[in-house]
């Protein structure tokens, strides 16, 4: 390797005195430089050192109040990288006490740092979900009473305005201990038995509120999402699938959702036989979770053939190609076969032409998406692009007619509805179906290529803006 490449190995061999000269003429007008390097120097004292200058910047971000427009948030999410970097890899393994109280402040930072940033990007976000992961493995080696620990994060967790404190008791839970994570339990309890206090907002901001509130009271409502939150957080980490699921109401447990994520639980702990309780109380519609929840419960039971049959049931309803697949595995040989081709006869006649499509393409089936393209091309909706654009590229070597066919539906999309926009696109399906015509001997029932052009000419003649794109 050259030595003039840029690694420490070469930098090294300029000795110190050469490299903190470079240093200080490369920080030479560069603020963030500058910083960066008196925070090695302080480390250089000492963890209590870096801490105090730390604490410094930490302040000194909470006091600004300046817009970071697009131009600035790189180097505000280095700087907050670097602070961040600065209490768990340098000052945690040597004053873990006081990294956590540094990253406790560090985490508080976030909103008046949202406030004035467009994070539309998450980059900063992402450097704040970074650091409170941190807590997990610093705060078991400060010395904090749980107790005292427990109702420091419950007030955070509590006013959490951008909910920078999500998931702090999960990962302070070691810290926390039985001890803390009872106290916590008593809080949120009490929390929730105290009178909840409606903000007086103006009339206009709480007539919002309870639109999107379920017609009760917003604010109790929003306490109410709080604490069952916790108390779940709190459940889950002491194992007690129980305390879990009765922060459940009857009427919310009969939700697909929730019935479909408290059997997964219910199941994680062999308890199948209430796990399908839960759920054939639900009302599942067409919610796939439930079913795919549903069936996994089945099997759990060992009640294969109603499993089964509630798949093929799924298939019918919805052509799921992974739940046919899932059902045919389990089908003797031979007999899949059989069910295969009752699934494609299903299809074929399903309501929804275009999941039939999708059906069909997705199981590699050229043949059967060519054979019903041919069969309900009218039942097609042009303005389903995607998909017909997709399908009409996988058939045209084998299948050009239904490719054709396909083209020839977008393109009267196009021009009945006058969608200018897509005129150029239009004008390139018409090549496409140029392409394809020596390839067609035969159209049948459809017009030939030139027959289907001229309608366009007679029909849409007016349309003078489209066939200049055209010629």
């Amino acid at each position: 390797m050259s030595k003039k490449t840029l690694n420490e190995a070469n930098l090294a061999a300029l000795g110190a005195e050469r490299l903190a000269a470079l240093l200080i003429e490369v920080s030479t007008g560069s603020a963030e430089t500058k910083r960066r390097l008196r925070l090695e120097l302080s480390h250089n004292l000492g963890a209590e050192e870096l801490a105090h200058d730390v604490r410094k910047r930490l302040a000194s971000i909470r006091r600004s109040t300046s817009y970071v427009g697009w131009r600035k948030r790189k180097a505000l999410v280095k700087d907050l990288t670097t602070q961040a970097d600065m209490i768990t890899n340098k000052i945690a393994p040597e004053a873990p006490e006081q990294a956590f109280d540094l990253l406790w402040q560090f985490i508080e930072l976030a909103p008046s740092v949202y406030d004035r940033v467009d994070d539309s990007r998450g980059e900063v976000g992402d450097v704040f979900r970074a650091a409170i992961a941190r807590f997990a493995d610093i705060a078991p080696r400060a010395s904090i009473n749980p107790v005292d620990l427990a109702e420091r994060v419950w007030d955070a967790v509590r006013d959490s305005k951008y909910g920078e404190f999500d998931g702090s008791v999960t990962l302070l839970a070691t810290a926390l201990g039985h001890r803390g994570l009872e106290q916590f339990k008593e809080l949120v309890n009490s929390y929730a038995q105290s009178v909840t206090e409606t903000p007086q907002d103006h009339a206009a901001l709480q007539f919002l509120r309870d639109l999107r509130s379920s017609g009760g009271d917003f604010a109790a409502e929003q306490k109410a999402r709080l604490v069952r939150a916790i108390l779940q957080e709190i459940a889950t980490v002491q194992n007690d699938t129980d305390g879990f699921i009765a922060q459940y109401s009857e009427a919310e447990m009969k939700r697909p959702a929730i019935a479909a994520q408290v059997a997964e639980l219910l199941m994680s702990h062999a308890r199948s036989e209430e796990a399908l309780d839960v759920l054939t109380r639900a009302q599942p519609k067409r919610d796939a979770r439930w079913h795919s929840v549903y069936i996994k419960c089945l099997f759990a039971l060992d009640r294969v053939s109603e499993a089964q049959d509630h798949r093929w049931a799924c298939f019918c309803e919805t052509l799921d190609s992974q739940i046919l697949r899932d059902y045919l595995k389990l089908i003797p040989d031979f007999e899949d076969i059989e069910a295969e081709d009752q699934a494609k006869v299903h299809a074929m006649t399903f309501d929804d032409v275009t999941a039939s499509m999708r059906f069909f393409l997705s199981w590699s089936d050229l043949r059967s998406t060519a054979q019903l393209i041919e069969n309900r091309i009218h039942e097609l909706d042009g303005n389903q692009s995607e998909v017909l654009i997709q399908a009409a590229e996988a058939l045209r070597s084998r299948y050009p007619l239904a490719a054709v066919l396909l083209w020839r539906a977008m393109i009267d999309s196009i021009l009945w509805e006058g969608q200018s926009t897509r005129y150029a696109q239009a004008a390139d399906f018409i090549m496409d179906c140029a392409a394809e015509d020596a390839e067609i001997y035969d159209y049948g029932r459809f017009a030939s290529h030139d027959a289907h052009l001229e309608g366009l000419r007679n029909q849409f003649k007016h349309k003078a803006s489209f066939w200049t794109k055209f010629t």
